[in-house]
C-alpha cells in the first residue's frame, strides 16, 4: 500500500496530459501498445508516467538522458506490471544507462548488455535495449530480461520466483520451472525452440529468459510448453498483448 505522499504525487502526475511525441516513442517501439485496447493502453500510459518520475536516471560514460530514452526503458519495465501494478518495484530507485554495450571490470571481461543489483539499481546498455526491441519476435528482450530480476530479487534473493499470487501457486511453479530448467541444460529440443540457452545458468536466469520469451514469443511458448506458459501467465496476470503477434514456427 502507497502513503498518502506518494499518492498524492502520483494523483499530481496522472493529471497531466501524456504528451504526444511520448505515445510515438511507445508506438514505433512496442507492438504491444498498438494492440492493446484503449483502457488497457490508458493505464500503460499512466504507470509509465509515474515510473519515469519516481526514478532517479544516472547518465554513465557520456550517455544523454532524455525523454525518448526514458520512454522506452518505462515502455519495457511497465510491460511486465501492467496488470500487477508499480509496488513490484518499490525497491528499484535507480536506472543507470551506458550509450554501448559495457566490459565488465572482473576476470571475466564479458561485454554486458545490462545488469541487475540487489541494492535497488538496474544498469542497461542503451544499444542493447534497442536492439531486444528491433526484432519483436525473437524472444530476447534485454530490457525485459533486467526488469525481470527486479522483479525475481523483490522477495528477497535472486532464485527465479517471484513473490507469486498465493501459497498454492509456489507448488506448481517450483516443479514445472525445475523441470524445464534441468531440461534446458541438457539441450531439450523444446525448451531450446523458446528460451535461449543462457537460461540454464541458474534459476535466476532461467526466469528472466522465460519472462522475454512470454512477452515476445508467447504462442510459440504455449504450443512448444504448454505448462510454462501457464504458470507464466498466473504470474503475469494474463496472456501478453502481443500473443498472437509472432507465428508458431519451430
Amino acid at each position: 500500500m502507497i502513503g498518502p505522499i506518494r499518492r498524492f504525487r502520483r494523483w499530481k502526475i496522472s493529471r497531466r496530459p501524456f504528451p504526444q511525441e511520448w505515445r510515438g516513442y511507445l508506438s514505433e517501439h512496442f507492438a504491444c501498445y498498438r494492440m492493446m485496447p484503449p483502457e488497457w493502453r490508458n493505464r500503460y500510459e499512466h504507470m509509465i508516467r509515474i515510473f519515469i518520475a519516481e526514478r532517479h536516471w544516472i547518465p554513465a560514460a557520456g550517455m544523454v538522458i532524455d525523454d525518448r530514452v526514458k520512454v522506452i526503458i518505462a515502455g519495457a519495465a511497465v510491460r511486465l506490471v501492467l496488470r500487477l501494478g508499480l509496488e513490484y518495484y518499490d525497491r528499484m530507485r535507480e536506472i543507470v544507462v551506458y550509450p554501448y554495450v559495457y566490459k565488465h571490470k572482473d576476470e571475466r571481461g564479458m561485454m554486458i548488455f545490462g545488469e541487475a543489483h540487489p541494492w535497488g539499481t538496474v544498469v542497461l546498455s542503451w544499444p542493447a535495449v534497442l536492439h531486444g526491441l528491433a526484432n519483436p519476435c525473437d524472444g530476447e528482450n534485454t530490457a525485459l530480461h533486467e526488469f525481470a530480476h527486479i522483479l525475481d530479487r523483490d522477495d528477497g534473493a535472486f532464485n527465479g520466483t517471484p513473490f507469486l499470487h498465493s501459497r498454492e501457486d509456489y507448488g506448481p511453479w517450483a516443479e514445472v520451472m525445475a523441470r524445464h530448467f534441468e531440461l534446458l541444460k541438457l539441450g531439450g529440443p523444446e525448451e531450446l525452440a523458446v528460451l535461449r540457452m543462457y537460461g540454464a545458468t541458474n534459476p535466476a536466469e532461467f526466469f528472466s529468459v522465460a519472462t522475454e520469451a512470454f512477452f515476445e514469443i508467447p504462442s510459440v511458448m504455449q504450443g512448444q510448453m504448454p505448462e510454462l506458459y501457464e504458470v507464466m501467465k498466473k504470474f503475469y496476470g494474463g496472456d501478453p498483448f502481443t500473443y498472437g503477434l509472432c507465428p508458431r514456427r519451430l
